[in-house]
């Protein structure tokens, strides 16, 4: 792997204010698009077909298209539409729970063994689904804020790494509305993975700036060298997954990859601006506790 330059960075040119700017603008941009999305739909992204319950139906359909299908089932309520895989299967996901009269539609058109798979889940399994996974993501970043207290004992470096790790998950959570992803249980996995990426590379940065010898932007440049190498590499893979998974019609796995992208992208601003700026105002202004 090559290394990444990042000794012309010109952070003595900044306060740590200007420096912090930017995250926290950006944070509370998503925080006001989570608040509307919350606002106008009850829940602060929409919800895929794991935690609202309903109906999928996985189906083959010979020299057609998901336009084609779309127009076939317009007098039903279909939440999602699409193709999946590279050959003619298609996918349809719909709050129904009793789907006989669509199945027999899909069959008339399609032929009789063009279904492949009835998949039926009843709302309140969704909403119990919900709970644990929202429970689950709850407790590891609660879980994540006691491991950074312990490691390192004092106030600011602790809410750098948390501050950082919170930003991370909203800024996804905003784009998921903006780009119309539904929350799945990849994409809660997609949320935890996230929260794991953000608190190493917020350690890497503290514990060579705190606990390392040399100057401030000797010890993070250091940090840096390693930090951004790793996140770039990571951003181009996820990229690369998205794209593939969109173009052979792999369902959720370009989604999951896309929200990767978002949280390291974010990552990248909220390590190296708004972490940077705690830190070096703990090293030179703060008190130390």
């Amino acid at each position: 792997m090559g290394r990444i330059d990042v000794e012309q960075i010109p952070y003595e040119d900044y306060t740590n204010r200007q420096l912090a700017a930017v995250p926290l603008a950006v944070l509370a941009l998503a925080l006001a698009v989570i608040a509307i999305a919350y606002l106008v739909t009850g829940t602060p992204v929409a919800l895929g077909f794991e935690f609202t319950g309903g109906t999928v139906i996985t189906f083959s359909a010979d020299d057609t298209s998901t336009d084609e299908v779309r127009d076939l089932l317009a007098e039903f309520e279909t939440e999602t539409i699409r193709s999946v895989g590279v050959g003619n299967d298609y996918e349809v996901e719909t709050q129904l729970e009793e789907t006989d009269e669509m199945e027999g539609i899909i069959e008339e058109e399609y032929g009789d063994d063009s279904i492949q798979a009835v998949e039926v889940r009843s709302a309140q399994f969704g909403g119990d689904t919900q709970r644990e996974a929202l429970l689950g993501v709850a407790l590891a970043f609660a879980g994540m804020s006691i491991l950074v207290a312990l490691m390192f004992r004092t106030v600011v470096p602790s809410v750098a790494v948390v501050a950082s790790a919170f930003s991370d998950i909203m800024i996804p959570l905003a784009l998921m509305n903006v780009f119309g992803i539904e929350l799945t249980l990849g994409a809660v996995a997609a949320l935890l993975m996230i929260i794991g990426y953000s608190v190493d590379s917020d350690i890497l940065l503290n514990n060579h700036v705190l606990k390392r010898h040399g100057t401030f932007y000797e010890s993070a440049y250091r940090a840096m060298r390693t930090g951004v190498s790793m996140t770039l590499t990571s951003i181009a893979a996820m990229a690369t997954m998205a794209i593939v998974a969109r173009l052979l019609g792999i369902p959720l796995l370009d989604d999951i990859a896309l929200i990767l992208v978002f949280g390291l992208v974010a990552d990248l601003m909220n390590t190296y601006l708004l972490n940077m700026s705690l830190l070096r105002w703990y090293k030179f202004e703060g008190v130390k506790r």
